[in-house]
């Protein structure tokens, strides 16, 4: 651990074979939270590569606990939709408000997430806030996909090496310390979805996820950096600046492009209108979403996310009718009756 601490501390990148040994001894109990913290701290201070994340991610996966998606006949795309967190603006809980409008036009939501660490409110907090039960064990989730349309799996009961970091990244986090686990908890879902949207809080990390996605076998990935206006980092597509999309997936080479709102129609808006609170008021925000009381900005911003979503997993030919199929999902109804469906399934 020691060797690995100074080379990380000197500015070098860890080689494979130093990937796998550090993540085998952040999952090794006798290695003191002390060790862990001091680690992953200089890690982040040097900035991850993308060859280090990949093989985080690769180590990480082979612990996890399949849901075993594939007993099922599901008719739609696997979808997961998520944020790395970090961008520290306290917006409301956008990409599991739009889980419901993916999984109303169609898709198969295989939503992977935590509580918050680095907000108030991370999308099992906000679940949990709804009623929803965020701990269901692979048979459960697998009720909610054929019931709801939509299920959620909580990290730490599908990876154990989250539970085992759990307590040095609550750590980190009091002192302001993001850790690797904020970047490659997006990456980890694992039911595998066959498509992907994924917002990253740093612009460089687009290109660099796309390609892992790519490697993980996804079908489409599409991975996003948002702004605002005054140049803060946004890690959903944003309805405060312009926003970097990279795509990728098996059947496609790597695509980079940029987008505003006015693209689409959509007005500008200011991070104090898109800002949240704690789980009850982001579940009490959602829910005004999905029932089509509010019609203002975070509507908006989460018409344009739903929209990416739905254009990643070939429900909607491009993003600008994606929007247009949110809408519909919204003020039909069909949205807000899958939360109410995943409500009675996931119990």
């Amino acid at each position: 651990m020691d060797a690995l601490i100074h080379h990380l501390e000197q500015g070098q990148e860890l080689s494979p074979r130093e990937v796998t040994v550090a993540a085998d001894l952040l999952l090794n109990p006798a290695v003191a939270d002390a060790k862990k913290e001091h680690l992953l701290e200089a890690l982040a201070t040097k900035g991850e590569t993308p060859g280090e994340i990949a093989g985080f991610v690769e180590v990480f996966l082979e612990h996890s606990v399949n849901p075993h998606v594939g007993l099922l006949d599901l008719e739609g795309p696997t979808l997961d939709v998520c944020g790395t967190g970090g961008d520290k603006l306290d917006l409301f809980n956008v990409s599991s408000t739009v889980m419901f409008i993916a999984a109303a036009a169609g898709a198969v939501v295989v939503k992977h997430g935590n509580r918050g660490i680095t907000s108030q409110s991370g999308g099992a907090d906000v679940l949990e806030a709804l009623g929803i039960r965020i701990d269901l064990p692979p048979d459960g989730f697998r009720r909610c996909l054929e019931q709801a349309g939509v299920g959620f799996m909580f990290a730490p009961l599908y990876h154990p090496a989250f539970k085992l970091v759990a307590k040095v990244r609550n750590n980190l986090a009091a002192r302001g310390v993001r850790t690797i686990f904020n970047i490659i908890g997006p990456l980890l879902n694992p039911a595998n979805p066959q498509c992907q949207l994924v917002g990253v809080f740093a612009r460089e990390l687009c290109p660099a996820f796309a390609e892992i996605l790519q490697r993980l076998g996804r079908d489409s990935a599409w991975v996003v950096h948002g702004t605002t206006g005054d140049g803060r980092s946004v890690d959903e597509v944003s309805l405060m600046g312009s926003t970097r999309i990279c795509k990728a997936g098996l059947y496609q080479d790597q695509e980079d492009g940029e987008i505003r709102p006015r693209d689409f129609g959509l007005h500008h808006a200011e991070v104090k209108e898109l800002q949240g609170g704690n789980a009850k008021t982001n579940a009490a925000i959602l829910k005004a979403i999905l029932a089509g009381r509010d019609t203002g900005p975070k509507r908006d911003m989460v018409l344009l996310n739903s929209g990416a979503a739905l254009a990643c997993a070939g429900l909607a030919d491009n993003l600008g009718d994606g929007i247009e199929i949110a809408l519909e999902m919204i003020t039909s109804g069909a949205a807000l009756e899958r939360l109410r469906l995943l409500q009675k399934a996931a119990k």
